[in-house]
């Protein structure tokens, strides 16, 4: 086999995420210093450029051009000009004038309908179009921001609960940190099981909301949602009854073409979902379109936005703009990621991209509900009480839902089973030593040995025995 020359192995070995990072620190000094101007009767799109040939006052032309009315010089006055864009601003970063931000305003005549709304799906359309991102003339593109005038913002639906509203929906105790989890086995699994799963969280104090992996598909002939929903929903009154503790969500995963999804969401809702998820990257207009369908029950679901895949969208835009479109259709939950102890990330966002994001969701929007904020993916008993104490630095302790899966249902017991009591009797107690406040001075790097360390001396026998089993070689066996 031909052997592959160091020059392109170089080019296939480049590090996209050390990139992203400089890219973002630059663009917001530059922000920073030279604000985008506030739109008015426009929608303000930010990018960054990098052009082959053209400067970006020629590019603003062309997108003007091809991303709205297709005119070149439309006559002054005219409804033509009217419904044509045009650049608000020009930030160049070298003196090629190449390469930087380009602010371009898009007018609200071309994108409103008649009673004064629009889409996410259409504006998207427009904003981040072919001739953004699919010509060739674009070395890089990327939409970094988007501004919306607040009568247009207004418009928008907005989670149906946020965070207040579901701790008021399931009556869960204010100042409590509310946790999440995840059934698993993630595939494969009947009504029956569901229901004895949904059955082993309600019974835990800790949880506020379970829902379905994205890998549990609907209308599945062993397995429909209707008939999963409703097991888990009598799992929960059955628990509810005899605790009488706070209740539960129930999110079932709602996935399929357009003209399925209102079927579904329909069968879910009469069998007493309380929240319904939805992988909400590969499903454009779904969360409006359900928010718009239920807004008016005594109840709406509380809508989970799942965001797996996202990734596929974020190398064009920007992380925090997809959350705030996302949650402006009305997500109520949304996923971003823990703080883990280490330099290295588990997953993305991280750094910036991930303030960024929980800034998008948590700051306030006229007329808008933020979203809650769903920490998962590799949270567990050894980074929890980092995560807390981040919460509590930032004001935003009960605007996070601690989302814990294999932290909870994969610990096991002595028999080598899985055991979610187990788990969640871990997690409880590292609760406990964070409320403690023993860690309090403990540097992040170092968070993780000294939690064992204490497990060891208070005899926290479950919460030795979880990070054993998440943190290989921390403990002796």
């Amino acid at each position: 086999m031909k052997s592959i020359g160091n020059d392109a192995l170089a080019t296939l070995w480049q590090d996209n995420d050390a990139r992203e990072v400089c890219l973002r620190r630059i663009v917001g000094e530059r922000l920073a210093q030279s604000p985008p101007p506030v739109p008015d009767e426009h929608v303000l799109a930010t990018y960054f450029f990098a052009f082959r040939t053209l400067t970006l006052e020629e590019a603003a032309a062309e997108i003007s051009y091809h991303a709205t009315s297709g005119i070149r010089h439309p006559p002054p006055g005219s409804l033509l000009e009217q419904c044509t864009a045009r650049a608000a601003g020009v930030d160049a970063f070298d003196a090629t004038g190449r390469i930087g931000l380009l602010h371009m305003a898009y007018p609200l005549k071309m994108l409103l309908q008649t009673d004064g709304h629009l889409t996410s799906s259409d504006l998207l359309h427009t904003v981040a179009g072919a001739i953004i991102f699919d010509v060739y003339e674009n070395l890089d593109s990327r939409l970094v921001s988007l501004q919306i005038p607040e009568a247009v913002l207004r418009t928008f639906p907005g989670p149906a609960h946020g965070p207040q509203g579901v701790r008021r929906l399931t009556g869960f105790p204010p100042g409590r940190p509310a946790f999440g989890t995840i059934l698993k086995p993630t595939a494969g699994i009947t009504p029956d099981e569901v229901g004895a799963l949904v059955e082993e969280a309600a019974k835990c104090p800790l949880f506020l909301f379970v829902k379905e992996d994205e890998n549990l598909y609907p209308n599945l002939p062993y397995s429909p949602v209707r008939e999963r929903t409703r097991h888990a929903v009598a799992a929960i009154e059955r628990v509810r009854g005899a605790s009488g503790g706070p209740g539960l969500l129930f999110a079932p995963h709602v996935s399929g073409a357009p003209h399925e999804i209102l079927d579904t969401v329909h069968a879910a809702l009469e069998a007493g979902a309380t929240a319904l998820m939805f992988s909400e990257t590969f499903a454009g207009g779904t969360v409006r379109m359900v928010r718009e369908a239920t807004k008016h029950r005594a109840t709406p679901p509380a809508i989970y936005g799942h965001n797996a895949g996202i990734g596929v969208k974020t190398r064009g835009i920007w992380r925090e703009v997809i959350d705030q479109l996302a949650r402006m259709d009305g997500i109520d939950f949304r996923q971003t990621a823990p703080v883990r102890p280490g330099a290295t990330p588990f997953l993305r966002p991280y750094g910036d991209e991930w303030l960024a994001s929980e800034e998008t969701l948590s700051r306030p929007l006229p007329g808008i509900h933020p979203t809650m904020i769903a920490r998962a993916g590799a949270l567990d008993q050894g980074n929890i009480g980092l995560n807390l104490a981040d919460a509590e630095k930032r004001g935003l302790g009960e605007n996070i839902l601690f989302l814990a899966g294999s932290a909870i249902n994969s610990i096991k017991n002595a028999d080598g089973k899985a055991d979610p009591k187990l788990g969640a009797e871990a997690m409880l107690q590292a609760l406990d030593v964070h409320e403690s406040g023993d860690l309090r001075d403990a540097p992040a790097e170092e968070h993780v040995a000294a939690l064992a360390a204490v497990a060891g001396r208070r005899r926290l026998g479950a919460l030795r025995e979880a990070l054993r089993q998440r943190y290989p070689g921390l403990l002796n066996a």
